[in-house]
């Protein structure tokens, strides 16, 4: 099948390159991103392939219907990028990769956690300045501390698995009682819980009108002084602004966040000789106890090669059969964002 991959790295074509020898799929790599600008380069391909930064709405979806295509397949798990009712609308399917690699995800949570907890991006800083003074990098031990996990999938699970080899008392929150989380010692609670208790909290759930901005004013105000916030799954997740009054009161003493509410604009691209212009953004860089990575968490030599792979036989399955297991059920899909 013709494919468009847009938004695609040099790591992206090395790794689908690779997966696609099995396959044999006629794929035409671009670098760009999916936008009204370039949406018109869809045109002719049957199945276009995009990520997360890749943001579908109505209109560009009726442009890639009018230029058959088909088939979206999405190189992630989430699809809140795409306007489904729209993409319903003009029976377009779509396709995704459900799980890639939820260690990559959980070990990144807790690379943050360590990070922040020990200093280590500040004593790096020092000792390669040759100050080797251990003075404002006190930690705390991980070991007794409570964790809250707000979602307790297959990421959040494993993210609980790892804290508590640490020593650490578990707390979770979702709809869904995660057996794996209970055999742990988990213990499931209401929100205002979770939020009064932990010292630290990791969130692991999907983006979705109801979640979006869970982490406000109002939820910081709940939280332990001087917690330690971690966010490796949606930037929507939390109202940036309250997080910033948050650390500026101390509320928050720790924030490590793998991913932004605006980073669509700035995450994958090399701005380094440029000027930000996201002064939201530049305001959080200033503080001594956040860390930000750049939606990295995922970006492991397993993770990428599961990428492909599921991608690619994502593609092959639907143009063999007209169905996916990994297929995006729409009406479903709708349902589950209302």
């Amino acid at each position: 099948m013709k494919i468009a991959f847009f938004n695609t790295k040099t790591y992206d074509r090395q790794f689908f390159e690779t997966a696609n020898i099995q396959y044999d799929h006629e794929i035409t790599f671009l670098e760009s991103h999916l936008s009204p600008e370039t949406v018109s380069l869809a045109s002719g391909f049957p199945a276009i392939c995009i990520f997360i930064n890749d943001y579908l709405n109505a209109s560009m979806l009726e442009t890639l219907a009018k230029g058959g295509t088909k088939l979206i397949a999405l190189r992630s798990a989430g699809f809140n990028h795409v306007d489904l009712a729209a993409a319903a609308q003009l029976g377009l399917e779509m396709v995704r990769v459900p799980a890639y690699s939820p260690y990559a995800v959980a070990e990144h949570a807790v690379a943050l956690i360590l990070s922040l907890n020990r200093k280590v991006h500040r004593a790096y800083n020092r000792v390669r300045e040759g100050n080797f003074s251990i003075d404002g990098l006190l930690g705390f031990d991980l070991h007794s501390s409570t964790v809250g996990v707000i979602g307790t999938g297959k990421i959040g699970a494993i993210f609980a698995q790892i804290m508590k080899g640490f020593g650490c008392k578990l707390l979770g929150y979702d709809t869904y009682q995660n057996p794996t989380c209970l055999n742990l010692g988990m213990e499931y609670v209401d929100l205002s819980q979770l939020f009064a208790q932990s010292d630290i909290i990791s969130l692991h759930c999907p983006l979705t009108p109801e979640s979006h901005h869970l982490i406000n004013e109002a939820a910081i105000a709940q939280m332990k002084s001087g917690m330690m916030l971690i966010n490796t799954s949606r930037g929507g997740l939390i109202d940036t602004q309250a997080a910033i009054d948050g650390l500026k009161s101390g509320a928050i003493g720790y924030l490590g966040i793998d991913v932004y509410e605006q980073e669509a604009d700035l995450f994958f691209e090399d701005l380094s000789n440029q000027v930000i212009q996201d002064d939201t953004f530049q305001r959080l860089l200033t503080f001594p106890n956040v860390i930000v990575t750049g939606h990295q968490a995922f970006f492991t030599s397993q993770a990428l090669s599961n990428i492909a792979e599921t991608t690619l036989s994502n593609i092959t399955e639907f143009e063999k059969t007209g169905n996916c297991i990994n297929i995006v059920r729409m009406e479903q899909a709708i349902a589950s964002v209302k």
